[in-house]
């Protein structure tokens, strides 16, 4: 599976709660691994931070969040954005960036379950608002690993016209900071196209690949040999930031182009 097919944040808590519940059941647990996430020759974890979560989770357990990002608009004005906190029983702490605390109160506010960072906050961290990750707070809890949220900032990504061929087709994206999560695809009449065409969501790594280092999704010779010629496909693709962006790829024989839309 693709490193980024899942959001990293979404992993963490899958490993926290197997962690504690095979704790909790006397069971144990091994890790199954091709070397994405531990380098087999040097025995050193690709992502340290994952490991310290599976380890904390043996003894302990660890507050989480809603989410391991907020994305805050480069071009248009900052708003207050809000987590759902998982406190898995432990108690809410405090953010800080680094060493320095953030301010309840004028920086963040938690009400329930429900933490929420101010705009003057956002904006602060967001500094120059170049895109990209623009700083990293920690969200601690009173016991276990502190829960990362990177403030992000980005603009609706940015697609161009493209063909290819059934083999492939290269798609121009601008992510503009953000990132591509995944792929819906279906035809005019509503009905799901592309392979496994019970669900119009598309397999990440299979059916469609982002690039961000050289701009560019690529959509697979998987995807685009199953759609039925000369009939268009409407693509919608989810960003973590929330955003859609649609596009339309018609297959006629060998030959296909891809639109905006």
């Amino acid at each position: 599976m693709d490193i980024n097919a899942v959001q990293r944040g979404e992993k963490l808590k899958f490993f926290e709660a197997l962690g504690y519940q095979a704790r909790a059941k006397r069971l144990t647990t091994m890790w199954w691994d091709n070397g994405q996430h531990l380098n087999r020759e040097t025995l050193q974890w690709r992502d340290p931070g994952l490991f310290a979560q599976i380890r904390s989770s043996w003894t302990t357990r660890s507050g989480t969040a809603s989410a391991d990002s907020i994305y805050v608009p480069k071009s248009s004005a900052i708003a207050a954005q809000s987590l759902t906190l998982n406190l898995n029983g432990t108690a809410f702490r405090g953010l800080w960036q680094g060493t320095t605390m953030l301010a309840p109160g004028r920086d963040y506010t938690v009400s329930g379950g429900k933490l929420t960072l101010t705009a003057a906050a956002l904006t602060r961290l967001a500094g120059d608002r170049s895109y990209g990750v623009k700083a990293t707070i920690q969200a601690r809890f009173s016991r276990g690993i502190p829960w990362k949220i990177n403030v992000i900032s980005y603009d609706t990504p940015v697609l161009s016209n493209a063909t290819g061929t059934a083999q492939s087709l290269t798609i121009p994206a601008q992510f503009r900071g953000d990132q591509l999560a995944t792929m819906e695809a279906k035809y005019a009449d509503g009905s799901n196209a592309g392979p496994h065409d019970w669900t119009s969501y598309k397999e990440f790594g299979r059916a469609f690949s982002p690039d961000p280092a050289n701009d560019t999704i690529r959509l697979t010779s998987d995807f685009l040999g199953s759609l039925r010629e000369n009939a268009p496909v409407s693509l919608t693709f989810h960003f973590w930031s929330g955003a859609l962006v649609t596009y339309q790829v018609t297959r006629s024989g060998d030959s296909v182009t891809g639109t905006t839309s």
